[in-house]
């Protein structure tokens, strides 16, 4: 009776030719089974499936337990390396969203099930969404890039597409940035990405340059004796080298110093794996020894840049002797110098008899 009525379901798939095809071939299959064979079978396939779904189970539990333990692995060297917040939480997402997508997968084919068409349905939902969200997916992209690369962080003053302020928050799709008139800019990470940024707080130090312009006949020499002892009296202004003007505030470099041999040859007993590896793990601390090295003796040279304060006599102009006047500063102090010294400038050149022309023409009439 059980047969006659699977048999019946069967013919009603006869529909279609593909359908047709696989219920002739199950009907001819069962038509020759008996109520014992069919209970058998039902048996055996009860059973088989009852293995694989424990197995699924428990290769579900080991990946989800093994994917936690990564996550945590992971999430503690970031922390160590002392990686950006927002890359952290990004990455760490992205892995644990894409281990059990694969944990899930891997399930779905232990249980039998084709999981191809489960792929396909996946990835022609990612192009569409792709082609839907290409703006957005681009300032996605370029988020993740500014985050790994950091040619800025919060709290730099900035500027881009004529806009100028200090970042107040890196997100995954945009920055937003405080003007000096307190206004919020929102910009696309998209065009950060691909566009040029000014840094202005990259740099520890920054040169100020004035252009003055004296009347004809007034002396160079005492403008620029003037100008002199304007720089010479303010403590900002760096008076040859960085690196004295840093121990004069009391500045200590930033640079870790390098770990040297005996200090490496101290190391405490370590395992038989971590002896494995000695000869590895010597070589890395040979290159990061190495780097660090370059990198003092690059900052040794920027330190012993003469920055030392001068004024040179810059264009004839039409209507005055412009002089150029050059001096370094710490970036804190950039505004404050520039202002202070155009003010002094303004109220003591004319006490010492230096001029400021305004533009003039001759006109010679004939008689």
């Amino acid at each position: 009776m059980i047969l006659n009525t699977l048999l019946l379901q069967i013919e009603k798939l006869g529909n279609d030719t593909i359908a047709a095809k696989k219920a002739e071939s199950i009907k001819n299959a069962i038509g020759s089974w008996s109520f014992d064979d069919f209970i058998a079978k039902m048996i055996d396939g009860a059973i088989t499936l009852g293995i694989r779904i424990i197995i699924a189970a428990l290769v579900f539990y080991i990946g989800k337990c093994l994917i936690n333990r990564l996550y945590k692995i992971v999430q503690a060297i970031m922390i160590k390396r002392e990686f950006d917040r927002s890359l952290g939480t990004f990455v760490l997402s992205l892995l644990k969203i894409s281990l059990l997508f694969i944990l899930v997968v891997s399930v779905i084919g232990i249980l039998g099930i084709e999981t191809s068409s489960f792929i396909a349905i996946f990835a022609s939902a990612g192009v569409a969404i792709g082609m839907a969200l290409s703006g957005t997916l681009q300032n996605f992209a370029g988020g993740v890039l500014i985050l790994f690369i950091k040619p800025y962080k919060i709290g730099d003053y900035i500027e881009f597409g004529g806009f100028t302020g200090t970042v107040k928050e890196i997100q995954i799709f945009s920055t937003i940035i405080n003007t000096v008139d307190n206004k919020s800019i929102i910009i696309p990470n998209g065009q950060l990405s691909t566009g040029t940024i000014n840094n202005y707080s990259k740099e520890e130090y920054r040169r100020l340059e004035w252009k003055i312009g004296i009347s004809y006949g007034d002396d160079v020499d005492l403008a620029r004796k003037v100008a002199m002892s304007i720089l010479d009296s303010d403590s900002r202004i760096v008076k040859k080298y960085r690196e004295d003007d840093r121990k004069m505030r009391n500045i200590s470099d930033n640079m870790e110093p390098a770990e040297t041999s005996k200090e490496i040859a101290e190391e405490p007993k370590t395992s038989f794996i971590k002896k494995l590896f000695r000869h590895r793990s010597n070589w890395k601390e040979k290159a990061l020894e190495w780097q660090k090295l370059q990198a003092k003796n690059l900052e040794q040279k920027i330190e012993k840049l003469d920055c030392t304060p001068y004024v040179a006599l810059g264009e004839l102009a039409d209507s005055s002797v412009n002089i150029v006047i050059r001096a370094w500063t710490r970036s804190e102090f950039y505004w404050d110098v520039y202002f202070n010294v155009n003010e002094r400038i303004y109220k003591e050149f004319p006490k010492n008899g230096l001029n400021f022309p305004f533009p003039q023409i001759d006109v010679h009439l004939p008689k």
